[in-house]
C-alpha cells in the first residue's frame, strides 16, 4: 500500500455529511441553551410571583397556617349584697387541649446553652400530676390524629401556669370563666344562675346580664411546626374588658333569718311552698326575699322544683285573703265612708244583692267599731263598710294600690297578678274583693300595701339594685322610684292604729314582737287547683314594726298548708322574723305599752274568745 497522501476526496455527500453534522449539533446547543435560559427566566419570575407580588396569597396562607387565634374572656361582675358580702363571683380557669398531631419529644435550649428533652413518656406523667388525673387519662387524651381534643376542663391558673413551664407545644389552653355562688341556695332564686355557654338564665344574673357580662378581648400569634410560640414574632392583642358588679339592697343577714323562719314552718304544716318578704318602709327597699326552698346557683339543675327559679314573691299570684282588708280600711277612711270607732252593726250572716257572706267564727248580730271588724277579720262588717263605695271605686282604690300592675323590680319574671275590670265583675266579685277573693297578686304586691300604709301614705315601688360599680370603684346609685301618694298621712295613722288592735285584742295575738309594738293582719283564702276549683288554703301574714315608728314590712305567705285552717296561719312566723330584723339593725325597744281599739261599739273591751283568722 503506497502511503503517499491521498487528495481530498470529491465525493459531494461525504463533504455534505460533515457539515450538516456540525451545524444539527449546534442547533442542539442552542435548542437547549435556550430551554435552559427560558427556564431561569421562569424561575425568576416564579420567585418574584411567589415572595414579591404573591397574587395567590401562598405568604398570606403560610402565615395564617401559623396563626392561633385566643379569645380572651371578660371577668364577669360579682354580685354583692348591701354590706358588700359576695353572692356571686367569677373564678379564671382554663380548658386544657391537645392537638394530636403534633404530640412528638419536645427538647427546650435554655438561654445557658443548654438542652434538656422532655419524651412523650415523661410528658403524660408531668401533666397527669399537675392535673391529679391518671396517666391513662392523659395518654388517652394524647393518642390519635385530632388537631384538637380536650385534655381537662377548668383548670387553676396555677395548673396552667406549671404546664407552660414545660414547653410542650402541643398543649394549648381556652381560658374560661367559672361563676361561683359561696352562700349555696341562700339568696339563690334572687341572685339567679348561668347555664351552658356563660348564658344568664334567672334572677339578677339575668336582668343585670349586660352589666355583669363585660366585654370579650382577643389574642392573635404565631406558632413554629413544633406547636411552640415564636416569641419574636408579631401578635395582635385586645384586652378584655371587665364587668361592672352589681350591689343589692338585699341583707344576707336577714335574707338568712327569714328563709330559715319560712321554712321551717313550711315543713312544719307540709306547705308546697312558704315566702317571705322583708322591706324598708322609708324607700321600699328589699331586705329580704325568702322562699322555703330556693335554688342553689352552683347546682341548678338539681333543684327537685322549677318554681325555686324565680323568687315566688315576686312570681306567684295568690288571692291575699284579708290581708286586703286593710287595703279596704284605708279607702274607706280616706273616702270619708268610716271611721276607726264608727258604729259597724253587723248581723250573724250579711246577705247583699242576693249574696250572702259570713265569718269564720260563729257570732249573734253585734255592734262593732270599724276597728273591732278589721281586728276580728268580718266579712261580713267588711262587706257592709266596703260597699259603701261603688264598684268602680273599689277597683279604682285596688289600682292605687299597685294591684294588677307589677312592682318593677329587677327580677325577672315578676307577676302583674290578676284584677278583672269592675265592668267584669258578678255579682258576687264585687264585694269578695273587699276581703282579698277573686283578685291575685304577689306577696310583694302585698307587702307594698303594708309599706304604704307604714310610710304615712305614700307608696315607693320596691327595688333591689342598689348600685352597679365598675372595674375602677366607680359607683352609680340606683334611682328610688317615684313615690306616690295614695292615701293621707291621717289616715295611715287611723289604719295603724287598727293594725296594731289586731295584734293586741283581735285574731293575731301570737304576731306579737316581745319588747316592740306592731301591728299586722292575717289572711286565708282558697287555693285553686290545677284542674278546677279549690284544692287548699294561701295564709298569709303582713305586718309593720314598729308600729308608733314604722320602719320596716314583713310579709309571709304560705301555700297549701296542711291542718286546721284555725292553725296553719302565718302570725308566729311573722313574729319570729320581724323580731330578728328589729334586734339587727339596732331599733330600740318601744316605750310606750302596745294599744288596742276597743273591738265593740260603746265598749272599751275587746271579745274575750278567740274568733281565729281568715
Amino acid at each position: 500500500m503506497s502511503d503517499t497522501p491521498q487528495p481530498p476526496s470529491d465525493n459531494p455527500d461525504r463533504h455534505s455529511d460533515s457539515s450538516g453534522f456540525a451545524r444539527l449539533t449546534s442547533r442542539r446547543e442552542f435548542v437547549v441553551l435556550l430551554i435552559g435560559l427560558a427556564s431561569l427566566v421562569l424561575l425568576a419570575l416564579r420567585l418574584v410571583w411567589v415572595q414579591g407580588l404573591d397574587l395567590s396569597g401562598r405568604a398570606a396562607n403560610a402565615e395564617n397556617d401559623r396563626l392561633r387565634h385566643e379569645a380572651l374572656p371578660a371577668l364577669r361582675g360579682e354580685i354583692l349584697d348591701r354590706n358588700g358580702s359576695v353572692l356571686a363571683r367569677s373564678i379564671q380557669r382554663y380548658d386544657i387541649a391537645v392537638d394530636q398531631t403534633l404530640v412528638a419529644d419536645v427538647t427546650v435550649r435554655h438561654p445557658d446553652g443548654t438542652s434538656e428533652t422532655t419524651t412523650v413518656l415523661d410528658a403524660i406523667r408531668k401533666l397527669a400530676d399537675i392535673l391529679h388525673v391518671k396517666d391513662d387519662d392523659v395518654k388517652n387524651a394524647l393518642d390519635g390524629d385530632a388537631n384538637f381534643e380536650y385534655l381537662y376542663r377548668a383548670a387553676t391558673p396555677e395548673q396552667w401556669n406549671s404546664i407552660q413551664d414545660l414547653q410542650l407545644g402541643f398543649v394549648t389552653a381556652e381560658p374560661v370563666s367559672q361563676r361561683s355562688y359561696p352562700n349555696g341556695p341562700l339568696g339563690g332564686s334572687v341572685v339567679g344562675f348561668i347555664g351552658g355557654d356563660d348564658e344568664a338564665l334567672a334572677g339578677i344574673e339575668l336582668s343585670q346580664d349586660e352589666v355583669l357580662r363585660g366585654e370579650d378581648g382577643s389574642r392573635v400569634f404565631e406558632i413554629s411546626a413544633d406547636g411552640v410560640r415564636i416569641p419574636v414574632a408579631p401578635h395582635d392583642e385586645t384586652l378584655p374588658v371587665d364587668g361592672s358588679s352589681v350591689q343589692l339592697t338585699l341583707d344576707r343577714d336577714v335574707q338568712y333569718y327569714a328563709q330559715e323562719a319560712v321554712a321551717a314552718r313550711a315543713k312544719e304544716l307540709d306547705a308546697e311552698w312558704g315566702t317571705a318578704v322583708v322591706l324598708r318602709v322609708s324607700d321600699g327597699t328589699v331586705l329580704a326575699l325568702a322562699d322555703s326552698s330556693m335554688v342553689d346557683p352552683n347546682e341548678p339543675g338539681r333543684t327537685d322544683d322549677e318554681g325555686d327559679y324565680s323568687p315566688r314573691a315576686v312570681a306567684a299570684a295568690v288571692e291575699p285573703g284579708s290581708t286586703q282588708k286593710t287595703l279596704t280600711a284605708a279607702a274607706a277612711i280616706d273616702e270619708g265612708k268610716i271611721e276607726p270607732l264608727s258604729e259597724v252593726p253587723v248581723p250573724a250572716e250579711l246577705t247583699i244583692d242576693g249574696q250572702t257572706f259570713t265569718d269564720a267564727f260563729n257570732h249573734g248580730a253585734e255592734d262593732r267599731t270599724f276597728a273591732g271588724v278589721i281586728a276580728d277579720s268580718m266579712n261580713t262588717g267588711t262587706v257592709e263598710v266596703g260597699s259603701k263605695l261603688s264598684a268602680e271605686q273599689r277597683h279604682s282604690w285596688l289600682k292605687k294600690f299597685g294591684v294588677g300592675d307589677v312592682t318593677g323590680i329587677e327580677i325577672p319574671g315578676e307577676t302583674p297578678g290578676l284584677l278583672a275590670d269592675w265592668t267584669a265583675w258578678d255579682d258576687r266579685q264585687q264585694y269578695t274583693v273587699l276581703f282579698g277573693q277573686g283578685v291575685s297578686q304577689s306577696p310583694l304586691r302585698t307587702a307594698t300595701i303594708f309599706q304604704t300604709m307604714g310610710n304615712d301614705g305614700v307608696r315607693i315601688e320596691p327595688r333591689i339594685l342598689q348600685a352597679v360599680i365598675d372595674t375602677e370603684g366607680n359607683r352609680t346609685e340606683s334611682e328610688a322610684a317615684e313615690p306616690v301618694r295614695v292615701v293621707s298621712a291621717e289616715t295611715a295613722q287611723k289604719v295603724r292604729e287598727i293594725l296594731e288592735s289586731v295584734v293586741t285584742v283581735g285574731g293575731a295575738p301570737e304576731a306579737a314582737v316581745d319588747g316592740y309594738r306592731v301591728g299586722g293582719k292575717s289572711g286565708t283564702a282558697e287555693a285553686p287547683g290545677e284542674q278546677g276549683g279549690y284544692d287548699g288554703f294561701t295564709t298569709s301574714f303582713a305586718g309593720i314594726g314598729p308600729i308608733e315608728d314604722p320602719q320596716y314590712v314583713v310579709a309571709v305567705t304560705l301555700q297549701r298548708p296542711q291542718g286546721d285552717v284555725r292553725e296553719i296561719g302565718a302570725a308566729g312566723v311573722f313574729s319570729e322574723i320581724m323580731g330578728q330584723v328589729l334586734k339587727h339593725y339596732g331599733v330600740s325597744p318601744s316605750d310606750s305599752e302596745p294599744e288596742g281599739l276597743p273591738k265593740f261599739f260603746g265598749k272599751d273591751e275587746g271579745r274575750n274568745e278567740d274568733p281565729g283568722q281568715t
